[in-house]
């Protein structure tokens, strides 16, 4: 529990770094300040355990320059994870980053890099365990943590009047899980390791 804690923290520790370098790019360049926030519904597909997870959030973007956003999101999975053996009655997701590309016209291109953290709530109901040393890794997790994760991936954003727009953007979570433990591959994990899940989310937004 407490590796987790401390992974988080290191990354939200990131992602304040990166939100101030982008202050002081805008301040050295003297450029105007521009706004957006939305809301997106969100998917993940998971490598380490098959299944796919639902969630919803917010967002919000500061542009300081033409190419470049900064941006912080936070999303809520709501539902239990996995199906069928559930370790987690609920997920929080955290995000933090900067987006960056061209604007042709009505229609924004970007490559996103965010990093933030999952914090995985415990199961909904017991949850037994085999007793091995290391145990598996849904084990691990069942007693609720939080792990650190960075998203890599791109996007589109396209304009519907001046101050409205849709967004989708899809990329890789790369979510740090804990060891020593068992993945879901059944491979012995001393350290921690990354596991790799396909994320997407769609969503519309204002500027102001």
């Amino acid at each position: 529990m407490r590796m987790g804690r401390l992974s988080g923290f290191r990354a939200l520790l990131i992602g304040s770094a990166v939100l101030l370098a982008g202050w002081r790019i805008a301040s050295a360049q003297g450029s105007p300040t521009r706004f957006d926030a939305g809301g997106q519904i969100v998917a993940t597909s998971s490598e380490q355990f098959d299944g796919s997870d639902f969630g919803f959030g917010g967002r919000f973007a500061w542009h300081p320059l033409t190419l470049l956003g900064v941006e912080a999101e936070l999303d809520l999975y709501p539902g239990e994870f996995p199906e069928g053996r559930a370790f987690s009655r609920r997920r929080v997701e955290g995000l933090f980053g900067v987006t960056a590309g061209p604007r042709f016209d009505r229609v924004r291109l970007f490559g996103k890099l965010r990093a933030g953290f999952l914090r995985v709530d415990e199961a909904p109901r017991p949850f037994a365990c085999i007793l091995i040393f290391p145990p598996p890794l849904a084990c691990t997790l069942a007693a609720g943590h939080t792990l650190a994760v960075v998203d890599v991936g791109g996007g589109i954003e396209a304009s519907v009047t001046p101050r409205t727009f849709v967004r989708v953007d899809a990329g890789d979570r790369m979510t740090r899980y804990p060891g020593p433990s068992f993945d879901a591959g059944g491979v012995r994990r001393d350290d921690g390791f990354f596991g790799h899940d396909f994320r997407f989310s769609a969503g519309a937004g204002v500027r102001f």
